[in-house]
């Protein structure tokens, strides 16, 4: 006997590589046991199956199979379904737009915006809706920033309507791309962009310190995403390029797009996280990667970037992978920030980075070589590269993306670590 509302289902959408429409690809079911846990269901179409072009929703759980897949993790979702989802900041505007909280996993994934992050859209009909093909531009930015401050604020002046436009122009769904920072999309230059606002709560300027170290990132040689500064009535704007859209003669081509925490088959609860581990997923983007040397290369530096600028934020959800056609590969680098702290001489990733677990120390790093495909003298050169344009450029990048004497000075311990040498005993 199911529980009350249940089973629930809906149709599972993707749009092609190379085609801007969507198609019908699956039926998601999400039914409970006797004991009412969630159990999740999905099985491909036949009719699919039989495209030519038809691919997989994600490389790791749901390969092209007309077998019905299951799970019993997150509430029954597939990760890549997970991945589909609202973040923290697209549940808020949900829960504004809807008029309450408590919704479940089921209605936030239907109550998610046609633009969600990567490739996939959800709905009750068989047949797919015609794409978003309007967008805000960067005209309208001053508008969406007050409404986020609005929602931050939980001001009553905006209403909780389904009709509310004011909502709706902020329901920009992702996953990592922003976590629960306010945001919303904009289109400018033929692309589609994250508006990253800043909040009454910053410490610093977030806008143009992460500008800053996106921009050391890229001299450090790593792929990033394109981004750039705005002004909007006297408050700062990071605009990040979607790199999961691409425009084409009759609109936007969308890419799938999965999260780390997906390739690692693993959550976001407390008990998971002791299992987060770059090696792990160093071994799944060998699996999975159609150039999986150059790939984990691309990583290994970003491991060392993070600790070099104390990004101890680079949980799986800020990793991902993207397949423009039918190849997956390492994503560009987003979501770079420093996260100062007390402690100088001890601090350790989000994921286990060496054999000696998540500790953020360079020769750590280095101790997981091989899992990177790498030699251990390239690895050192690759550390010792990145250390020092970290340390020698750190100053003028913040400067130059125009972050104040002060927020250079909240965020300098940050930069004090990058400049120390903590050896490691190997034995």
């Amino acid at each position: 006997m199911t529980s009350e509302g249940y089973p629930k289902e809906c149709f599972v959408y993707i749009v092609l590589p190379d085609e801007i429409d969507f198609v019908t690809a699956a039926r998601l079911r999400i039914d409970k046991t006797r004991d009412g846990e969630p159990i999740g269901e999905l099985v491909y179409g036949k009719k699919y199956l039989a495209l030519n072009n038809a691919v997989e929703i994600d490389p790791v759980e749901l390969k092209l199979s007309d077998q019905k897949f299951e799970t019993a993790r997150m509430n029954g979702f597939f990760g890549a379904l997970r991945d589909a989802m609202p973040d923290y900041w697209g549940r808020r505007v949900i829960e504004k737009h809807a008029g309450k909280t408590g919704l479940d996993e089921f209605d936030y994934l239907m109550l998610g915006a046609d633009d969600r992050a990567g490739a996939l859209g959800f709905g009750l009909n068989a047949t797919p809706p015609a794409p978003k093909r309007e967008y805000n531009q960067t005209l309208d930015l001053e508008r969406l920033q007050e409404k986020a401050e609005a929602i931050l604020s939980d001001d009553e002046s905006v209403e909780a309507s389904a009709e509310n436009i004011q909502i709706q122009e902020l329901m920009i769904d992702g996953t990592s791309m922003g976590g629960a920072r306010p945001k919303a999309v904009v289109e400018s230059d033929d692309s589609l962009w994250i508006a990253k606002f800043s909040t009454p709560h910053d410490k610093w300027n977030n806008p143009r310190v992460e500008h800053a170290f996106l921009t050391l990132a890229s001299e450090c040689g790593l792929s990033v995403a394109d981004n750039k500064l705005t002004s909007v009535a006297g408050k700062d704007v990071l605009l990040v390029r979607r790199f999961d859209r691409d425009k084409g003669e009759d609109g936007y081509r969308r890419h799938r797009m999965v999260s780390a925490l997906t390739l690692l088959k693993s959550e976001e609860t407390p008990a998971a996280k002791a299992d987060w581990s770059y090696l792990v997923l160093a071994d799944e983007i060998r699996r999975v990667s159609s150039e999986p040397e150059t790939d984990l290369k691309e990583l290994y530096s970003r491991i060392i970037f993070n600790a070099c600028v104390s990004n101890l934020d680079d949980h799986p959800r800020n990793h991902a992978i993207l397949a423009k056609d039918r190849h997956w590969r390492l994503s560009p680098a987003y979501d770079l920030t420093p996260m100062p702290s007390i402690a100088v001489d001890n601090r350790d990733l989000a994921m286990t980075c060496g054999l000696h677990g998540r500790t953020a120390k360079i020769a750590n790093i280095v101790s997981g070589h091989g899992r990177f495909l790498l030699e251990r003298e390239e690895a050192e050169k690759i550390a010792g590269d990145i250390k020092a344009i970290v340390d020698s450029q750190w100053d003028a990048h913040l400067k130059r993306a125009g972050v104040s004497d002060k927020d250079c000075a909240a965020i300098a311990n940050a930069k004090l670590y990058a400049g120390l040498d903590y050896p490691i005993d190997e034995e």
